[in-house]
């Protein structure tokens, strides 16, 4: 399990680092007019990986629970594949966060190709949470749930602001 959530970990500071230089600093994706839906799908995003960080240090997910916690990976990939079409549609891509991304994708199927063998164990036990400790690795899921959940907020208020309609896309690109 360990290994599974280090790769998580890298996953999410890699995020880290895509949504603060390009989505923040370079591309200023709040400002765009175009923004709306690609915020909020992020802002979905952020919100599961809230709970996987946040729970995954901490409990296991048997039986039922399993397959709630397979379904919101799920919907992650979905929501990841939606976001990738939004952004070819609505703006241009620098070479480098296509890059991140492609990096990210790999990084999140080493994570699943580990995580999953475990999930399919914790669908056969009884159904409930049970509690686990996995030292520094838990408290650092713990900070990276409460950054994600943060900008999962930080997007979602973006998404409905006036702000979104401040700047023209002639003057972000």
């Amino acid at each position: 399990m360990n290994v599974a959530l280090t790769l998580l970990l890298i996953q999410g500071f890699l995020g880290a680092c895509d949504t603060l230089w390009y989505h923040e600093y370079q591309q200023r994706l709040p400002a765009r007019k175009t923004g709306k839906c690609e915020l909020q799908l992020h802002a979905s995003r952020d919100f599961a990986y809230a709970v996987l960080f946040g729970s995954l240090g901490w409990v296991t997910w048997g039986g039922r629970f399993a397959w709630v916690l397979f379904g919101l990976l799920a919907a992650e990939i979905l929501i990841t594949l939606w976001d990738f079409v939004e952004e070819d549609l609505r703006r241009p891509l620098p070479a480098g966060e296509r890059v991140m991304h492609t990096i990210m994708a790999i990084v999140y199927g080493a994570f699943l190709a580990n995580f999953l063998p475990q999930l399919i164990r914790w669908a056969q036990e009884s159904t409930g949470f049970t509690v686990v400790y996995y030292g520094w690795i838990s408290w650092l899921m713990t900070g990276m749930a409460c950054g994600v959940l943060g900008s999962g907020l930080r997007d979602l208020k973006a998404s409905t602001a006036n702000e979104i309609f401040s700047l023209s896309e002639k003057e972000i690109v």
